[in-house]
């Protein structure tokens, strides 16, 4: 199966791009993983869904094969003033409702704070019903992600490995039922 892990912030020194990271290396062990960082893309500004090859830009044309070609998603977000990344709706935004129809959407949030981009998460909810996908009900969310992970994605904190694991084992089983009703 191949998941397309966005890590949707556009900061250079991003810690939520950590916790991407760190999910990033434990599905890439039975899993195809696309990794896309947001901080690497300069996508402008949402004027044209990008549906086909024509009418994508020439310096797009691997994000959108890498888009179409996902059989699920995890979304990787900091919380920004009660909401989810700008660049992350930004991104979702410049493909069809049939790149997430019918696939499993995992939310993932984090913050430096107490409460881990739980708002975030809510309005994802909504975004991912929009896209016709499947949100994972089991969400992961991280408060003070930058005692969980380190730059590498490394796990610091060894308690927050069940938080971890739950979050993967729901939205796996989702995915693959998924997939496998295709």
């Amino acid at each position: 199966m191949r998941i397309n892990i966005i890590s949707g912030s556009p900061r250079a020194n991003s810690i939520t791009k950590r916790a991407a990271l760190y999910l990033q290396n434990v599905l890439s062990k039975n899993h195809e993983i696309v990794f896309i960082d947001l901080h690497q893309i300069d996508l402008p500004p949402m004027q044209t869904v990008y549906t086909n090859d024509e009418n994508t830009p020439a310096e797009f044309q691997e994000l959108r094969n890498k888009m179409f070609a996902a059989d699920a998603f995890i979304l990787v977000t900091p919380e920004y003033n009660g909401g989810y990344s700008p660049s992350m709706k930004n991104l979702l935004d410049h493909f069809t409702k049939t790149t997430y129809t019918k696939k499993a959407i995992g939310i993932v949030t984090a913050s430096d704070g107490m409460f881990g981009g739980i708002r975030a998460s809510q309005q994802m909810q909504l975004l991912i019903c929009a896209l016709f996908g499947i949100p994972c009900p089991q969400m992961l969310i991280i408060p003070q992600v930058d005692k969980k992970f380190d730059v590498e994605g490394n796990l610091l904190d060894e308690t927050f490995t069940r938080n971890v694991d739950n979050f993967l084992k729901e939205y796996l089983w989702l995915a693959e039922a998924l997939h496998k009703s295709k």
